[in-house]
């Protein structure tokens, strides 16, 4: 009982130890600049609404969230149309340079985004794709694809391929067998696949500031851009970093069955 006391108390004070700078983010969220940068308090002396009134009426700010939200929707729905495919057949069929293949592409997610900058700049401005929210969707994909397809493969591998034989030797189509049987199979699968592409392309600063203009700046560079003559915003600051934490939040809560299963089971375990 001592020994489960202690493992109690040591995961309490762990949880509390993540759990602090959430609730403080959400008390500088609610106090005016004043407040935060008087005297320190746990509990706000008083509490105010005015910051986040200050991001749904300010168009930067709102447009700066729905610009992430579109960029981050296409890059998880092309990276998932493009790498359930290709890790199936890299799961289930042997070809040649199927494994040189499969390198290149994790080598493509090792790379630092820093390297592709000024190739993607200069494409997308000769293209005319500069400051769209497709431009950073396609520039994220080539760090979410070989993820995707390296989680996705690791799962599609444990899955015996007498199963597809069976759904054959059933007179089911290819087609019926992937989407009515295959794909549920793997719905661990896919929900975690998703939620690293919706986390890698939510929080990705570097790319998202240089591929965007005036027009798609995504939340992530408007949050860098809060200092003016009168010094930083804290609290609008705060309430973006609050409203920035909860589509990350509503994804792991969608998802959070099919994530531990995932963990538990695919090849991130």
């Amino acid at each position: 009982m001592n020994r489960l006391g202690l493992s109690r108390g040591v995961l309490m004070v762990y949880g509390i130890y993540l759990l602090l700078p959430l609730y403080w983010l959400l008390s500088m969220s609610l106090r005016s600049n004043a407040d935060i940068q008087g005297s320190f308090s746990l509990l706000p002396p008083t509490t105010t609404l005015a910051n986040f009134a200050e991001i749904f009426s300010n168009p930067v700010w709102y447009q700066g969230f729905a610009n992430s939200l579109s960029y981050v929707a296409i890059n998880t729905l092309i990276s998932l149309a493009v790498a359930i495919p290709a890790a199936y057949a890299f799961s289930r069929y042997r070809f040649l340079g199927d494994k040189q293949l499969f390198f290149w592409l994790l080598t493509n997610r090792m790379a630092p985004p820093a390297v592709f900058l000024l190739p993607f700049f200069q494409l997308y401005s000769a293209v005319g794709l500069f400051d769209t929210p497709l431009a950073v969707a396609l520039a994220h994909c080539l760090f979410t694809v070989p993820l995707a397809v390296w989680i996705l493969e690791g799962f599609f591998s444990g899955v015996p391929t007498e199963l597809d034989e069976m759904a054959q030797i059933d007179g089911h189509s290819f087609l019926y067998f992937f989407v009515r049987v295959f794909l549920p199979i793997n719905r661990g699968a896919i929900g975690v696949t998703l939620f690293f592409c919706f986390m890698f392309s939510w929080v990705e600063l570097l790319l998202a500031r240089t591929l965007s203009g005036a027009s798609s700046k995504p939340i992530v560079v408007v949050m860098t851009r809060t200092v003016s003559a009168s010094g930083v915003d804290w609290g609008v600051l705060a309430a973006a970093g609050v409203l920035t934490v909860l589509p990350g939040v509503l994804v792991v809560w969608f998802v959070r069955k099919d994530l531990v299963k995932g963990f538990a089971l695919g090849r991130v375990s």
